[in-house]
């Protein structure tokens, strides 16, 4: 007979308790391990975004599919991180799970999340440089340069406020899919878990702080070589104007909304 126990998702409770004692291991990670798993996971999301962008500049599709389908094969990119494993910054922000629980200080946090954020974006710029120089943005006659293009104008005109909580509202989503992946005992659980969540921020618009850091720097590289130049320019300026107001969202959504609300509910002992 097999075991029932080892067929059936973790409960809520146990993922708790696996999400803290996988932030307590990720607080003390040593330096470079840490730092290549962050550029890893930076280049898995890029990877992600990539083929969101093949999907929108199809001019063929409608609105809700592209949009359905966009955040179908994004998901890809977080799958990649929670399975073959690597350190995202989105994800890390529940961290704070083991912190609340005094297993690790705030200077542990902060150590993890500075290093994973900039490892993220040194993945995912470096990925955005080699997709730039292989051609892939010439496909579907430039339209994917083109739609690179004018999604990086359209986060860089974003208000900051609307930044911040499309950041709030996206990691939310993610944070949850993290969680619902940590319950599972099997790639296809952790597959089920991660696409529906995933599929969700996208398809609405939320703000993915390490997404922007691949799409940014890429739509740069491609007005440098007259991909729409001759309109608004995305710019380092710009990119950074995006970048704060979404990963201050980010963190809000992930580490209050998520991580410090399930600490509340299922780890904080009662006051004596």
């Amino acid at each position: 007979m097999p075991d029932t126990d080892s067929l059936n998702a973790y409960t809520p409770v146990e993922i708790a308790r696996r999400v803290e004692a996988a932030g307590e291991s990720k607080a003390r990670m040593a330096l470079l391990p840490l730092a290549m798993l962050s550029v890893l996971a930076g280049a898995f999301i890029g990877l992600g975004a990539m083929l969101f962008v093949m999907v929108r500049s199809d001019a063929s599709l409608g609105f809700a599919s592209a949009s359905l389908l966009g955040g179908l094969v994004f998901s890809m990119g977080l799958l990649m991180v929670v399975v073959a494993g690597a350190e995202l910054f989105t994800g890390n922000n529940l961290l704070v799970m083991a912190w609340a629980d005094g297993r690790i200080s705030a200077a542990q946090v902060l150590r993890n999340w500075g290093v994973v954020c900039l490892g993220n974006f040194a993945g995912a710029a470096g990925l955005a440089c080699l997709v730039f120089a292989s051609g892939h943005t010439g496909l579907n006659a430039g339209a994917i340069g083109q739609k690179v293009v004018q999604i990086a104008l359209a986060k860089q005109a974003l208000p900051g406020w609307s930044a911040f909580v499309r950041g709030v509202l996206c990691n939310i989503l993610v944070c949850m899919a993290v969680w619902m992946a940590m319950g599972g005992r099997s790639v296809t659980d952790k597959a089920i878990a991660v696409v529906f969540p995933v599929m969700a921020f996208v398809a609405a618009g939320f703000e993915h702080s390490i997404a922007n850091m691949y799409l940014m720097p890429l739509a740069m590289l491609l007005q440098g070589a007259g991909v729409l130049a001759d309109g608004p320019l995305v710019s380092w300026a710009g990119m950074l104007g995006n970048l704060v107001p979404v990963i201050l969202g980010n963190l809000t959504g992930g580490a209050v909304l998520v991580g410090l609300v399930y600490w509340t509910i299922y780890l904080r002992q009662p006051a004596s």
